[in-house]
């Protein structure tokens, strides 16, 4: 089958590179280069536009480990947001151990991505499948994160219902929980503010009480 031409890698750990180099030279490709850093990756897509021979494709991580450089871009989720902003026909990978739907949802709904494969076990085997897919034109997500783009949660989950999700499955009353925001400066923090939030998520997700929306929002990996 035809493939992509010309390929791009950004991870700052070489093995995983290294994994998705084996992958990309089972599928023919012609040309392959990696880099360790946001921002190199970003500039050498940059210049292979301005030089007339375009990236097809981004696979990169997601978190790149801070150090002495000073990085414009620091995470790939700001790199492909950027680059999807400037370059919206650049085909672009997420490729992350990051596994929180919400953060997918980020990803792939905001930021922009084709496609978002979980490191682990079979990661390869999906990058496999993920690049194939992309190249149809279709997104792709991994097995158990193909939740993330559920009907359940076409409305935006924000932080700051995330974060009420994650008190009350820790047992804490819709009164410690204003309590717990006002102390760590989270607003709105009055308890009024806090049941009508959980109410709208029980409604949201058709849960008959707290117990059961914790369970719900487990179920799809939300927390």
């Amino acid at each position: 089958m035809t493939m992509f031409k010309k390929v791009l890698v950004s991870d700052d750990l070489d093995c995983i590179n290294q994994g998705i180099i084996s992958v990309l030279n089972t599928l023919n490709i012609e040309y392959i280069t990696q880099v360790a850093y946001c921002d190199d990756a970003f500039l050498k897509i940059e210049k292979a536009i301005l030089d007339n021979a375009p990236f097809d494709l981004l696979i990169t991580d997601l978190s790149f480990i801070a150090d002495h450089r000073k990085q414009k871009y620091p995470s790939g989720e700001v790199l492909i947001r950027t680059l999807k902003q400037k370059h919206p026909q650049l085909k672009i990978i997420a490729y992350s151990v990051e596994d929180k739907l919400q953060k997918v949802r980020t990803v792939m709904l905001e930021s922009k991505a084709d496609a978002y494969v979980c490191k682990g076990r079979h990661g390869l085997e999906q990058i496999t499948e993920a690049i194939q897919e992309v190249y149809k034109g279709n997104q792709y997500l991994s097995p158990q994160i193909q939740n993330a783009l559920n009907k359940k949660l076409s409305v935006e989950i924000s932080d700051y219902d995330i974060e009420i999700l994650k008190l009350l499955s820790h047992g804490l009353s819709q009164k410690e929980i204003s309590e717990d925001f006002l102390k760590n400066n989270i607003t709105p923090s009055s308890l009024s503010s806090v049941e009508k939030k959980i109410s709208k998520l029980c409604d949201h997700f058709k849960a008959n009480n707290t117990t059961h929306l914790v369970a719900i929002v487990k179920d799809l990996a939300l927390i």
